[in-house]
């Protein structure tokens, strides 16, 4: 055996070092340094993958054959569309999310739902009897071809993947697997980098898909270094506020697909459940039209969506105003308060400001910016704005308002869905030919237009 050996790791990028550095030489972070016990036995690496493996030769790129497998698609139309079309085979996927959020659910339902292919689970976290408590709340039926493992150690894992030899391989989670061939703890950055290297040898050699299940930081990135992510090829995210139903995957990174793309779901009793047209759950039902709400007409990926922006102005109580946002940057709220302060000569600088998001869904498209600015004018000036008027544009810092990316796929999405009115920038009617739509298309170029046609 040979003597243990100490390095030390970055807990960000995982760098190496033989000594304690201040600051790392490759990410440039202070004080991210971790001393980790690393000794590798000077026995040939028998946890990798049995598969036999060709020696390779450089060829010339014409000469090399595209085999254009089939994807396996996982039952979810969802999640097809965020992998790209389905799984491919060899590649690695890594899922994370927060605690409790549903990424052990959402793969275990995959499993069950596949019933043409041999699915292996590895559960470093739960036991048997949890996962099959499980399963029987998410499935009525239980597939003989799901076949659970509760094991961590890698080396063990891949010798039942030889005899099985699954079709689809779920990890759960890669922070709590480990290697024989290093002597540090489960999820150090050490035993990270070389379970996913294991697992990266173990889909590329043999063609299994793979996915791994990760955990995330308290500041919402994935746990462990930045490696971990080029390792695998796909990453997606998995959120939504638990107080809510709603849960929405999202593609970080994808080597077979469009990183545009999202998956809605919604957390129930019974496991999720698909959502295939999200605005008609992220709209309010009500009778009555209310002062301060706006419905925006946004892009998640490349799909339109409506939603809705609620927004209180009141004077501020307490000398000092308060600003707030749930699901929204609230420095591009008072980037946009300062707009209609300063260009527009809304007097909102005393006022206490509140705003948030319908459905607890976080937006980051800039075309939410009209609907937002048309909320706050209503609260301020109580006045209702129609519930079949939407709006769709970004603001400047001079107050006029900008065009939007595929306008014609949002106004298509309110026309569809029953709206009359739709604003939007006047510079976004080029090559758009409104007769083809039932819905009403009000151009504009300043926020005062808008403010005279609302509320005057």
């Amino acid at each position: 055996m040979a003597k243990s050996k100490t390095l030390y790791f970055c807990k960000n990028c995982g760098a190496q070092s033989a000594q304690w550095i201040g600051r790392c030489p490759s990410c440039g972070e202070w004080n991210t340094f971790v001393e980790e016990v690393v000794q590798r036995e000077e026995t040939p690496a028998k946890g990798r993958s049995r598969a036999v493996t060709t020696k390779n030769a450089p060829k010339p790129i014409d000469e090399v054959s595209l085999l254009q497998l089939p994807r396996i698609s996982t039952t979810f139309e969802e999640f097809d569309r965020v992998l790209g079309g389905g799984i491919v085979a060899g590649s690695i996927v890594l899922l994370g999310g927060e605690p409790g959020i549903g990424k052990s659910t959402l793969l275990l339902q995959m499993a069950l739902n596949i019933h043409d292919r041999k699915i292996l689970y590895v559960s470093g976290e739960e036991s048997e009897a949890q996962l099959k408590m499980r399963a029987s709340r998410i499935s009525d039926t239980l597939a003989p071809n799901c076949y659970v493992l509760t094991e961590t150690c890698t080396q063990d894992i891949f010798k039942h993947v030889e005899e099985l030899q699954p079709d689809i391989i779920i990890a759960d989670s890669i922070q709590t697997m480990q290697s024989n061939l290093l002597d540090s703890a489960a999820g150090s950055i050490s035993q990270l980098k070389e379970c996913a290297a294991e697992f990266q040898h173990l889909a590329k050699t043999t063609g299994i898909p793979v996915f791994l299940i990760g955990h995330i930081t308290k500041e919402g990135s994935l746990a462990g270094p930045k490696i971990l992510e080029h390792i695998v090829d796909t990453v997606l995210q998995f959120e939504g506020d638990q107080h809510y139903g709603y849960r929405i995957v999202r593609c970080i990174k994808n080597r077979f697909g469009s990183t545009a793309e999202l998956g809605i779901f919604e957390m129930t009793q019974s496991g999720l459940n698909e959502i295939h047209n999200p605005s008609e759950i992220l709209l309010s039902q009500h009778e009555e039209d209310y002062s301060g709400n706006a419905v925006a007409c946004i892009l998640e990926g490349n799909r339109p969506m409506m939603i809705e922006t609620q927004a209180l102005v009141s004077s501020a109580v307490y000398g000092v105003p308060q600003r707030s946002a749930t699901g929204y940057d609230i420095r591009r709220m008072n980037m946009l308060l300062a707009v209609l302060e300063k260009r527009c000569h809304f007097k909102l600088g005393a006022k206490d400001v509140f705003l948030n998001i319908a459905g607890g869904v976080r937006v980051e498209d800039p075309a939410i910016n009209l609907a937002i600015v048309a909320a706050i004018l209503s609260s301020a000036t109580d006045i209702a704005i129609d519930a079949k008027t939407c709006f769709a544009g970004e603001m400047g810092l001079s107050g006029e308002v900008r065009p939007v990316t595929r306008i014609a796929q949002r106004i298509a999405e309110a026309d569809k869905l029953g709206f009359t009115r739709m604003f939007v920038s006047k510079y976004n009617l080029k090559g758009l030919n409104l007769n083809d739509y039932h819905i009403r298309i009000i151009p504009i170029t300043k926020v005062e237009e808008m403010f005279r046609t609302l509320f005057e």
